[in-house]
């Protein structure tokens, strides 16, 4: 018979070879489905009832496979498949859990990574109240990784497990060369939060940049009445967005990150946990918030350059350091006057949650598994989790 067993596939000649038997697992319990399996001697084997059904290699319907992600995203393999025998009546081991949420979540990564899961809102979905406004932020956070010395002490302990129990296994892949590696976020909100999209990679800077400008892109940012960012300060994330991001307004410097390093210079200076500290670190702040950055940095001079001891020079000197390169993105008195946020709290939340289920007690990952599981997480704050489910099954395009 003529049929084409995949889409884009031209029509060729497939053989009959009977119907079989195969036991799926359901979200209403374990199946047995008699289905016909095709041959072509170029192709091998096909069974078009598994694709129309959206049945995987791992024999899990659809809704097992999601509602595993959902699990997974929460607690750790063991506890997810305790949880879904309780709660869903579904009975699976920790180990086939696991093979099965990060098989899918490779597929998500798959498809962020071509832009096919893209934000289900643009620039001009966020001025109902007023101009339209987009804010942006990016950050970096650790995650755990498997160490090539860890995975050499696995590969010992497999051949000294014999030929057999080898041939079971997929090869060990090679491990990190550190412990903990950075990897990055970007997003992207409105003022009122309703509309959130976020995307991270484990990859440098560079990588971020082409994603941060790809969707900027698919958000139409060049559109909003008001664009811009907040963000820690870090030399990298500014020239990432100086250079993708050349149309955004303003590049505003997180208010709590500022507080931070002059509460360092306050204990320093004053000795920590003492009433000067306080009410020194309170009038900068003041000063920056109302006058702006020059005026901070001429009281900070000013209180530098008659002191002796050389460790309260150095912190405030440091102090002047950090402040001085970033002076642009301190006009907080202007930002403020155009009701921009100054806060970088949306970023900082959505390093939590994208990494939360990497970070947990004893954790280790490998890299691709845990950029897998932050991508999964990912779409579920960006709002696409029903949406990657609609495609994963055909139903969107």
């Amino acid at each position: 018979m003529l049929f084409p067993p995949r889409q884009n596939q031209p029509a060729v000649r497939w053989h009959n070879k009977g119907k079989r038997k195969v036991t799926y697992l359901t979200i209403n319990g374990r199946l047995e489905i008699q289905r016909t399996v095709y041959w072509n001697r170029h192709a091998g084997s096909v069974v078009p009832v598994d694709d129309w059904l959206g049945i995987s290699q791992d024999r899990c319907s659809p809704g097992v496979r999601e509602m595993s992600c959902r699990e997974a995203l929460g607690s750790d393999f063991r506890q997810a498949a305790d949880d879904l025998k309780r709660v869903g009546q579904i009975d699976m081991t920790h180990e086939m859990l696991r093979q099965v949420v990060e098989g899918e979540s490779a597929q998500v990564l798959s498809l962020q990574q071509k832009g096919v899961l893209g934000p289900t809102w643009t620039s001009a979905d966020c001025g109902q109240a007023g101009p339209s406004c987009v804010i942006t932020g990016a950050d970096g956070v650790k995650v755990p990784l498997v160490t090539e010395a860890e995975k050499a002490k696995r590969r010992a302990l497999r051949r000294r497990a014999g030929p057999k129990a080898r041939r079971r296994r997929k090869r060990i892949a090679r491990g990190s060369d550190q412990p903990y590696k950075e990897f990055k976020i970007v997003t992207f909100y409105d003022p009122s939060k309703e509309h959130q999209h976020v995307v991270g990679t484990s990859g440098d800077h560079q990588v971020l940049g082409r994603l941060m400008r790809r969707e900027a892109g698919k958000l139409q940012l060049d559109k909003a009445q008001q664009k811009y960012s907040v963000s820690d300060g870090a030399e990298w994330i500014r020239r990432q967005y100086q250079q993708r991001l050349p149309m955004l307004d303003a590049n505003v410097l997180d208010y709590y990150h500022l507080r931070e390093h002059v509460i360092a210079a306050s204990y320093r200076v004053f000795g920590e946990g003492t009433a000067e500290a306080q009410a020194w670190r309170e009038q900068m702040m003041g000063l920056v918030l109302e006058e702006g950055p020059v005026r901070l940095l001429e009281e900070v001079g000013q209180l530098r350059r008659p002191m002796r001891s050389t460790s309260r020079r150095k912190a405030l000197e440091a102090l002047q350091e950090y402040v001085a390169p970033r002076t642009e993105m301190l006009q907080y008195p202007q930002f403020r006057a155009k009701g921009y946020d100054i806060g970088s709290g949306p970023t900082e939340a959505h390093c939590k949650t994208l990494t939360a289920r990497l970070k947990g007690p004893g954790m280790r990952w490998d890299k691709q598994n845990a950029e897998g599981m932050m991508a999964l997480a990912a779409i579920r704050a960006s709002g696409l989790w029903t949406r990657y489910w609609h495609l994963r099954l055909g139903l969107a395009a």
